[in-house]
């Protein structure tokens, strides 16, 4: 760095040194970000936005777009190097509890402070999904996955649908609004409506697990209790799996106990079925009439009946093993990214927002009406398990699950087997 600064020196003359001399951003090489981004269409969407920042602060920044599945095997190897190359971090919420207990992330805690960034407009069940502890944050959310139910309006109005379920339960066709009832309409539908009452993703692991979570969290379970301890295994638990298992087998499309996200999508975009829990940027899809004509304005999203769903998401983070430089030009870009103001021109690209005041924009909402029972979603949302192991739990979970939609095993045995198997995992 020396001998370049005394190269331009004698190149451009002394005056021309004065003035290099008397800037700082011109006296050192720029720091370039370099991060590993999930090749979704989040990251597609900040990436257009890039350019604008590097002319806002000078700082380049270089995304790998890569998929999921390879992404926590190249980061930890990043992560345990004497320096990482990866100096901005996109984290997934399933590695929020890993990552800082290897001792892998910086406190960010110092940087909020002494930039004064304001925490309060993120919506606190994304912050809590990352790992906020009481004196730390490692991880500012980034976007959400935030689960929810879509469901065929058409349907439920359809009058001979409303007599034969009125007549069958004695109750009115309806938006249901508890989980015994979703099952119950989901079931109905498809026996009287020739569709897949709900399109599910019954595969084991991460889709099986996923899905069940909205069972649990809808019915008033938990994975832990108070005290931190496994809480699966309880009657809100029992109520959950066995509410889940009798979907599965009942009201489901066939095949389900191996779909995938993907196959549910095709499902629900054939209109070939009447609900879908899923995230809830999946209704802008199923609303296309270019890519979903059979279902376009017919589909509609509500929070999970019982009032809560599987919330997901990702962080941004900054390595320990970076420099003092890279860091903060890291936080620098961090707080511009996740900005009110940057956060509504990514929503209106079609970003899932993590904070409340962008699901209230009016831009936002004029453009996305649904946006407003988005931003419920989202609040209500409650967390799959954090912590080291988080990621393996889903496996574990995923077996189980298996076992008893597939009638492999009672109900009770498998939810004891999952409630067993997370707490073997906290005790490790």
């Amino acid at each position: 760095m020396i001998a370049r600064k005394t190269f331009l020196k004698a190149a451009l003359g002394a005056a021309a040194a004065a003035v290099l001399a008397a800037s700082p951003a011109r006296a050192a090489d720029p720091v370039t970000l370099h991060a590993l981004m999930e090749d979704v269409p989040e990251t597609k969407i900040i990436e257009a936005l890039l350019p604008e920042f590097e002319k806002q602060t000078g700082i380049k920044v270089e995304f790998e777009k890569i998929g999921y599945p390879d992404m926590h095997d190249k980061l930890v190897a990043q992560l345990t190097a004497p320096q990482s190359f990866y100096n901005l971090l996109e984290v997934d919420f399933l590695w929020a509890g890993e990552f800082p207990a290897a001792g892998w992330l910086t406190d960010l805690t110092p940087f909020v402070q002494k930039s004064k960034f304001d925490l309060v407009p993120f919506i606190p069940s994304t912050l809590d999904l990352l790992g906020r502890g009481k004196d730390s944050l490692h991880l500012v959310p980034m976007y959400n996955y935030s689960m929810g139910l879509l469901y065929r309006t058409d349907l439920l109005a359809d009058d001979k649908l409303k007599a034969a379920y009125q007549a069958e339960s004695g109750k009115a066709l309806a938006l249901p609004q508890t989980l015994e009832d979703y099952v119950a309409v989901a079931k109905f539908m498809k026996a009287h409506a020739g569709v897949a009452g709900a399109a599910m993703q019954g595969q084991r692991g991460d889709p099986n697990s996923m899905e069940f979570s909205n069972y649990l969290f809808s019915a008033g379970g938990a994975y832990r209790d108070a005290q931190g301890k496994a809480g699966l295994d309880t009657s809100e638990g029992r109520k959950a799996l066995d509410l889940y298992v009798d979907a599965i087998q009942h009201a489901a499309q066939q095949g389900a106990l191996s779909a995938t996200l993907d196959d549910t999508m095709r499902l629900m975009c054939s209109g070939t079925a009447f609900s879908m829990v899923t995230y809830w940027w999946m209704l802008p899809q199923m609303t296309d009439a270019q890519k979903c004509p059979a279902v376009a304005g017919k589909v509609a999203l509500a929070v999970m009946p019982g009032g809560h769903g599987e919330s997901g998401g990702w962080g941004w983070g900054i390595p320990k093993n970076t420099t003092p430089e890279e860091q903060e030009a890291a936080w620098t870009f961090i707080q511009w990214v996740q900005s009110k103001e940057i956060s509504v021109k990514r929503a209106l690209e079609g970003h899932a927002p993590v904070r409340s005041d962008v699901y209230a924009d009016p831009a936002v909402l004029a453009k996305y009406p649904f946006y407003k029972i988005a931003g419920d979603v989202v609040a209500s949302g409650k967390a799959f398990p954090i912590f080291t192991y988080s990621a393996q739990y889903e496996d574990v979970l995923g077996a189980q699950l298996s076992l008893a939609a597939g009638g492999q095993a009672t109900t009770a045995a498998a939810l004891k087997a999952a409630s067993d198997g997370l707490q073997q995992l906290l005790d490790k």
